[in-house]
């Protein structure tokens, strides 16, 4: 191989390295004001898109240990990566291709984990991160919000109990004066 393909594979293969998910999406029909649209709506999720051969993505997969996705890698190709959660990713893509019909999701891999578009979209479907660590939170903090109210049941029930014989005892007294 020549040394600025090999440049290229190696480059595409630290990439692939230092991020915790690949998407594959076919860039077919796209023009170039779409393209940078896509680069523009994707910054801000800290993932990039790029344009690369069939060829060199496969020999970059196999160099980072990811799994074989010869059979998916076919016709125009384009990877998006990043260094964050691949959710908002995988959302900022799926709108994308709702709204212009093109860039359509190929195959995706997750902690070298394959995923199918129709995974991949499921993810997109996820509400925020925050949001989910929240509802976790919730979650986890029910039992114990729980334990606290049963402990605290029965003094607040004496405490109703005598506030009721105390208001009790004070009305004779106070109708007899």
């Amino acid at each position: 191989m020549r040394p600025e393909k090999a440049n290229i594979v190696s480059d595409l293969s630290e990439k692939l390295n230092q991020s915790p998910f690949l998407l594959v999406t076919d860039y077919q029909r796209m023009k170039v004001e779409q393209f940078g649209e896509l680069r523009n709506r994707l910054a801000p999720t800290g993932a990039e898109v790029h344009v690369v051969k069939n060829s060199f993505l496969k020999r970059a997969m196999t160099a980072s240990g990811l799994p074989d996705l010869a059979k998916e890698l076919s016709g125009q190709t384009a990877v998006v990566t990043g260094n964050s959660d691949v959710a908002p990713v995988a959302k900022v893509l799926k709108t994308f291709a709702t709204e212009f019909k093109i860039a359509t999701l190929k195959i995706g891999v997750v902690d070298k984990n394959i995923l199918t578009t129709a995974e991949v979209e499921t993810l997109a479907d996820l509400p925020p991160r925050e949001v989910l660590l929240a509802q976790l939170l919730g979650v986890l903090l029910a039992p114990a919000t729980k334990l606290v109210r049963t402990l605290n049941e029965p003094a607040a029930s004496l405490a109703r109990l005598l506030n009721a014989k105390a208001e009790k005892e004070g009305e004779p007294a106070e109708a007899a004066a």
